[in-house]
C-alpha cells in the first residue's frame, strides 16, 4: 500500500513538473519569434529625407530636381521632439503618433485643417517655382477659384451652392494676399471637393511622392505621401504626413502598425490602412494635377 502511494505520489509530482515546464517553452518560444522594432530615425536630420533611413535592401526612387516630389522629400523639419500644437497654441492631445514637426505655420483662425494643410502646401512649391497660374482650387460646390482671378481683384459671392464671381477690390499679387486666397479656399474646399476634382490613381504600384490617400466627405481626412523607396522586387515603402483637425501642426507619421519598418508604410488600394491617429477604410488615391 506504501508502495503504491509512493507510486502515485511520484507520478503526480512528474505531471506537475511537466505542466511547469510547457509554459515557460512557450513563453521562451515567444521571445524567439518577436520582431524587435528596427530603428530608422536619424534625430539630428533636419529634412524629410534626412530624419528617416532606408529600410535594408531599399533605395529611393529618383525624382528630377525641382520636381514636387523633391520638394516635398526635402522639406524642412523642426527639431526631432517638437510637439503637435493646435492652432490656439495648445498642445494636442497625443503626442505618440509622429516623429517630425514639418516647418510650416499654423494659423490662429483655424482654417488650416487636414485638406487645406496639403493645399497650402502645393500652392507653396508652385508659387516658389513660378507656376502661380497652376494655383486654383475646386470649392465644394465644384466652382473653380483661380489665385490669379484672386489676385485680380475677383471675389466670390456665395449664395448657397451658387457661387459668382464680381470685380470688388484692387488689384494685389502679392503674398500676403496669397495667404489671403488660400484663407477663401481653406473656407470653401476640404477633402470632398478635393475627391472630386483630382484624378485617381487606380493601381497602388503607380503611387508616387505627392498623391494622396483620402476620404473624401464632412468630415473627411487626406494624407501626402512625401517619400518613397523600393526594392529588387519592386515592392514599395512609403512615407506620410497630414495636417488635422483642428488645425494643428503638419507632422510626419509613424506606422503603429508594423514597427518593423516604421515610420515606412506599405499602400495598398481598396484597403484598411491606419494612419496616426485615424483609420482609412477602402482606401482611395489621388494626385494634384
Amino acid at each position: 500500500m506504501r508502495k503504491l502511494i509512493l507510486t502515485l505520489s511520484i507520478l503526480g509530482l512528474a505531471v506537475f513538473a511537466i505542466l511547469q515546464i510547457k509554459p515557460v517553452k512557450r513563453t521562451a518560444n515567444a521571445i524567439i519569434t518577436t520582431v524587435k522594432p528596427i530603428d530608422l530615425l536619424n534625430k539630428n536630420g533636419l529634412t524629410i529625407k534626412s530624419r528617416v533611413e532606408v529600410p535594408e535592401g531599399y533605395k529611393r526612387i529618383e525624382y528630377l530636381k525641382g520636381s514636387f516630389q523633391e520638394y516635398l522629400r526635402n522639406y524642412k523639419l523642426k527639431a526631432f521632439g517638437s510637439k503637435i500644437i493646435n492652432y490656439d497654441g495648445s498642445e494636442y492631445y497625443w503626442q505618440m503618433g509622429h516623429i517630425g514637426i514639418l516647418d510650416i505655420p499654423v494659423p490662429k483662425n483655424g482654417l488650416q485643417q487636414c485638406a487645406d494643410a496639403l493645399i497650402r502646401v502645393r500652392s507653396e512649391y508652385l508659387w516658389d517655382n513660378n507656376r502661380k497660374n497652376e494655383i486654383g482650387f475646386n470649392f465644394t460646390s465644384g466652382h473653380y477659384c483661380s489665385w490669379q482671378y484672386y489676385a485680380d481683384g475677383y471675389r466670390p459671392k456665395i449664395n448657397g451652392n451658387k457661387v459668382s464671381f464680381h470685380k470688388t477690390a484692387v488689384k494685389d499679387h502679392s503674398k500676403t494676399n496669397f495667404y489671403k486666397y488660400l484663407n477663401l479656399i481653406y473656407t470653401y474646399s476640404g477633402t470632398l471637393s478635393l475627391y472630386n476634382e483630382l484624378p485617381k490613381i487606380n493601381k497602388a504600384k503607380d503611387l508616387k511622392i505627392g498623391d494622396m490617400l483620402i476620404i473624401g466627405g464632412s468630415p473627411g481626412h487626406i494624407v501626402m505621401i512625401c517619400d518613397e523607396v523600393v526594392n529588387a522586387n519592386g515592392d514599395k515603402l512609403y512615407l506620410l504626413f497630414q495636417g488635422n483637425t483642428p488645425a494643428q501642426s503638419v507632422h510626419l507619421v509613424k506606422n503603429l502598425e508594423d514597427n518593423t519598418i516604421s515610420p515606412w508604410y506599405q499602400l495598398k488600394k481598396d484597403a484598411v490602412i491606419p494612419v496616426s491617429n485615424y483609420t482609412f477604410y477602402n482606401s482611395k488615391f489621388v494626385r494634384f494635377k
